[in-house]
């Protein structure tokens, strides 16, 4: 209850903040206020993607349900921040590069992830708890993906911009807009917190009604 009463204040005053406070970038102009959602939600789907790896390791070693069931609600709730990303990123780039999509070397690595874990789910759905090995193995190599969305924009020539926030150099942005970032960036990840949390729950829930209801 705590986290989805922070969730429910924070989102908002997030939006508001991105909408009404931070300050126009000069040369992106209004579109650059997409930033506070777009890369919120980059920063949340790499740590739920980051859970579901640990997660899928722990049960590969121990073979405890639990670990199986966390990487599962978290690769859920990660999937639909990484929409989120898929989403926001056109919306934000149309006005900029002039085009809602484009082969751009991070942007296809996104797209990858996103079908990679996608097939995760679908097996996850069509196989049950007999294809949780095999769901772990995908998520432990479709995780290898996230690094090389990471630092394709640094390693490689992209149109996408480089870090502004997560560089050894540290942040490049002013403080009146990273305040406002992190603020959401925090905001995010409380509510993903909320939503894996509930997750989690529900799977347990479910096979206790399982295990009551068999012979």
């Amino acid at each position: 209850m705590i986290l989805l009463v922070l969730a429910a204040a924070a989102l908002p005053i997030g939006i508001l903040l991105a909408l009404l406070v931070a300050p126009v970038e000069a040369f992106q102009g209004e579109p650059y206020r997409i930033l506070y959602i777009h890369v919120p939600s980059v920063v949340t789907a790499y740590l739920a993607f980051t859970v579901t790896f640990v997660a899928s390791v722990a049960y590969l070693i121990t073979r405890r349900v639990r670990f199986d069931r966390l990487a599962a609600a978290s690769a859920e709730v990660g999937q639909v921040f990484l929409t989120l990303v898929l989403l926001t990123g056109p919306i934000w780039g149309k006005p900029v590069w002039g085009a809602w999509w484009t082969w751009d070397a991070r942007l296809t690595t996104a797209l990858i992830l996103w079908f990679i874990f996608a097939g995760y789910l679908m097996l996850r759905a069509w196989s049950g708890a007999q294809g949780a090995r095999a769901a772990a193995v995908v998520a432990i190599i479709g995780f290898l993906d996230v690094p090389l969305i990471h630092w394709s924009a640094v390693m490689l020539r992209t149109l996408h911009p480089r870090p502004t926030v997560f560089r050894a150099e540290g942040p490049a942005l002013p403080a009146s807009m990273l305040v406002i970032l992190l603020f959401n960036m925090a905001a995010f990840i409380v509510t993903y917190l909320v939503f894996l949390t509930v997750r989690v729950r529900q799977e347990a829930m479910r096979s206790e009604m399982r295990e009551a209801g068999s012979p």
